[in-house]
């Protein structure tokens, strides 16, 4: 009988063990924010470059359904990517900086080197260790050492240089002037900088093409900021500028990853950077990094593109996408820019707040149309919510994840011209459809819907008018759209963030479009709007989209990519 007790309790404390076990061993990946949050009232541009500006235009009421935002924003704001033309000369100019990777602007970057395997350095103890208006030097010993210490570096790799800077000195003004402005003004030690021949070891010797830092600039401070740059961005590296939080990651094994925005003709770009730490989702990322297995599935910003919602018929439109020339690089021969945009132009996120008001509205406050739309929702479908979530309220792990790609290319051209403007239907039983043929919709998922309609119109000039003006307008079929009922349906599921390679997921029936959004927000998912190249994902391929980190934003502009 002893015997007996004495197996059942190995039996029950082995099953304990291997229970615990893989309760480690399936321990869940978490994301982590290194981006620093954009706001007026932040010191997150370059002393005399434009400052960031953000506008309310409109706001839910009676002249609108939406929250709609106009953003000034320069390249160099908040956390942002330099690609090599900020220091490499294009070839035809034939200088002594010219080289082909003087041609890969931002709109020109490979998705691969857009993340990686974090290689933290520790520069803790170098940290202000410098006289005023100067940089505490970073040399090639201290990489060397981490390589001693822990591994060689490789291609695939991202090497962070952490100090802490950022998380010491990133704080609203007056007090953020001690991040840049008290350090050119040498009333302040500088943030650390890298020296020529640390940048040369890695990027020429070890082929690292990512090099990311805590402090606001790659350069080295007083002489050497663009000869720092240069030593790594003539190998066609790319570098994260102002990251934040470095001090959360492990020395290894996380997986890195700074969406830019894909700005045409962009030297520097604006972007987020965050990191993903833990279980086995890191591994499988960094592998496809490391076989290049990358695909972009964002537009290009450019002024000669179908960027912006023109609205219906004229006068409706948001603020066009515009680039702004403020200062002439004559070593490079082009000018500095910034843009003027609609928050939600190009690829971009949709979070609740853009058509969810902050807290209830009378009835009165909206246009008697609007009203009307809103009592028949509610009839049907139940109390429409309210949120306060702008776009950095939105955690980088909702719009992430497996990508289940929807091809709803079929629907193309089942509507009525006499019933345009109109836009084909997603449904719920075409949902269930998909799901009987391919599997069950799991939580976490990202469901991307694929009609292909971007790749199709996405056109320069007057043929971009196909892409939204002509089927606003009625001149041609709209895009297929989800209905509320779907996008009910998809909550159940556990999705919580759905995307389409449309320009919308409302379509061009204003009434449909608002409901969607209503029941979007309302169930706390978030929308990514504006992809391309939806059809080239492969049967399992994980969706990275990241918005950049705009205080009180109503829209999110961002970057898409996917690995596989």
């Amino acid at each position: 009988m002893q015997n007996v007790s004495l197996r059942c309790v190995t039996i029950i404390t082995l099953c304990w063990f291997l229970v615990s076990s893989n309760a480690v061993a399936e321990k869940p990946s978490r994301f982590v924010d290194l981006s620093l949050l954009v706001a007026p009232g932040y010191p997150c541009t370059w002393p005399g470059f434009p400052r960031f500006r953000l506008l309310h235009e409109q706001k839910i009421g009676r002249n609108s359904a939406y929250n709609i935002d106009t953003l000034i924003i320069d390249g160099n704001t908040g956390t942002q990517m330099d690609t090599p033309p900020h220091s490499v000369a294009r070839p035809e100019l034939g200088l002594a900086k010219s080289n082909d990777f003087g041609l890969e602007f931002s709109d020109k970057t490979p998705a691969w080197k857009l993340g990686g395997e974090a290689c933290v350095v520790d520069l803790y103890e170098i940290r202000d260790k410098a006289p005023k208006g100067a940089s505490p030097r970073i040399f090639k010993r201290h990489i060397t050492d981490w390589e001693k210490k822990h591994r060689q570096l490789r291609e695939g790799d991202v090497l962070l240089y952490r100090s802490g800077y950022t998380d010491a000195y990133y704080a609203p003004l007056p007090a953020g002037r001690r991040m840049i402005a008290d350090v050119v003004e040498q009333k302040a030690p500088g943030y650390p900088g890298p020296e020529i021949e640390t940048m040369e070891y890695l990027a020429g010797q070890r082929n690292v093409m990512h090099i990311g830092t805590d402090s606001p600039s790659m350069g080295t401070l007083p002489d050497l900021t663009d000869p720092s740059h240069l030593a790594a961005l003539k190998f066609g590296a790319v570098f994260t500028e102002g990251a934040t939080g470095l001090g959360q990651l492990p020395t290894t094994g996380a997986f890195y990853c700074m969406l830019s925005r894909k700005n045409e003709g962009g030297p520097y770009t604006e972007g987020r950077a965050f990191a993903i730490v833990g279980g086995a989702l890191p591994k499988t990322l960094i592998a496809s990094i490391r076989n290049k297995r990358a695909i972009d599935l964002s537009v290009v910003n450019s002024i000669d593109y179908p960027m912006t919602w023109p609205g219906k018929g004229a006068g409706r439109q948001r603020q066009p996408f515009t680039r702004g020339n403020f200062l002439y690089a004559q070593e490079l021969q082009f000018f500095h820019h910034g843009h003027v945009t609609d928050s939600m132009a190009g690829t971009h996120l949709v979070p609740p707040a853009y058509a969810l008001p902050p807290q209830h509205l009378s009835p009165n406050a909206y246009a008697p149309q609007a009203r009307g739309w809103l009592d028949e929702y509610e009839q049907k479908y139940g109390p429409r919510g309210v949120s306060d979530v702008t776009t950095e309220k939105v955690p980088i792990s909702q719009t992430c994840g497996w990508a289940r790609v929807i091809n709803v290319q079929h629907l193309v051209g089942t509507t009525r011209r006499d019933h345009w403007p109109a836009s084909p239907q997603i449904t719920v039983d075409l949902i269930k459809k998909f799901e009987a043929a391919k599997g069950p919709l799991q939580a976490g998922e990202v469901v991307i819907f694929h009609s292909a309609h971007v790749d199709r119109y996405f056109l320069p000039h007057i043929a971009g008018e196909a892409c939204m003006a002509d089927p606003l307008n009625g001149k041609s079929e709209g895009w297929p759209a989800p209905n509320p009922a779907a996008i009910a349906y998809l909550a159940k599921r556990g999705i919580r963030c759905v995307a389409t390679d449309a320009p919308s997921l409302g379509g061009v029936d204003p009434k449909n479009a608002l409901m969607t959004y209503w029941m979007l927000g309302s169930k706390g998912m978030v929308g990514v709007e504006f992809l391309t190249n939806a059809g080239a994902l492969p049967e399992r391929s994980y969706f990275l989209f990241a918005a950049i980190k705009i205080q009180d934003c109503c829209g999110g502009p961002g970057r898409a990519i996917a690995l596989y």
